[in-house]
């Protein structure tokens, strides 16, 4: 049995599909499935644990990874954790995902943690499907390139760790085969989805977008720290990791934005 917390996320639901097809009984957990987590609600994470052997734990953006968890689901008898986590965590101030990582690593089961880096259906399931229906895409990074990654491949590599051996005690950072700008990325997004879709990569934009959203002054500034962050990284390096954990090479993003159904 294989616990999935967050069955309904951009990877959750794409990690229990994949699960059932391999044959995997497979629980999802939220609080709105039959089998209830809530992650304010402590009551509940015992029940969703017992019996399962294997976990993919991952929380909502900005609720963090309680270790009593873990640590519950070490003593239940799972076995196995996969933790969704985020490339430059550590560059990106992102303390949040950096305390889930160490409550994994301390956790009393077999760890792996899947850093990941910008998700391809950000464009169109995710945080930025507003901007792109908008027109404008408003991210605070200029040119510098990302290798960003299709969701389905970011589910590959974690079923590849639920289901199989020799991947415990690894930390699998997860791109796309190439770098873009998204510049470059929303250039490949207008031409599939056949509307307007341009990037501004500066801060005033981004500060204004965001305060159009009425998100905080405070948080808008601590955004603006991390990208800068980020930013100053350089361009992002493909790596094999997909290929190498699964077997497969990923999916280029032209052929994300062409098969996203926009």
């Amino acid at each position: 049995m294989i616990l999935v917390l967050g069955p309904g996320g951009t990877v959750g639901r794409r990690v229990v599909a994949r699960l059932r097809a391999t044959g995997s009984e497979v629980r999802p957990a939220s609080r709105s499935a039959p089998s209830r987590f809530d992650w304010s609600a402590p009551a509940t994470w015992e029940p969703a644990v017992t019996g399962a052997s294997a976990m993919f734990l991952m929380a909502p953006d900005g609720v963090p990874v309680d270790p009593e968890l873990v640590a519950l689901a070490a003593r239940s008898g799972v076995r196995r954790v996969v933790l969704l986590s985020s490339r430059s965590i550590d560059v990106m101030g992102d303390d949040r995902l950096l305390a889930a990582e160490r409550a994994v690593r301390d956790g009393g089961t077999e760890w792996t943690v899947v850093r990941a880096d910008w998700f391809d259906q950000n464009f169109d399931e995710g945080f930025l499907r507003p901007a792109v229906a908008a027109g404008t895409v408003a991210i605070p990074v200029g040119g510098v390139r990302q290798t960003f990654v299709d969701a389905g491949d970011i589910a590959a590599v974690a079923v590849a760790a639920l289901t199989g051996d020799g991947h415990a005690g690894a930390t699998y950072e997860v791109t796309g085969p190439e770098a873009l700008s998204f510049g470059e990325a929303c250039a490949i997004v207008a031409t599939a989805s056949g509307r307007e879709v341009r990037f501004d990569g500066t801060e005033g934009a981004y500060r204004a977008a965001m305060s159009s959203f009425g998100v905080p002054a405070d948080q808008i500034a601590r955004d603006v720290a991390a990208f800068a962050a980020l930013a100053a990284q350089g361009d992002s390096v493909p790596l094999d990791t997909v290929e190498r954990v699964t077997g497969r090479p990923p999916k280029r993003f032209a052929d994300y934005a062409a098969d996203a159904g926009w």
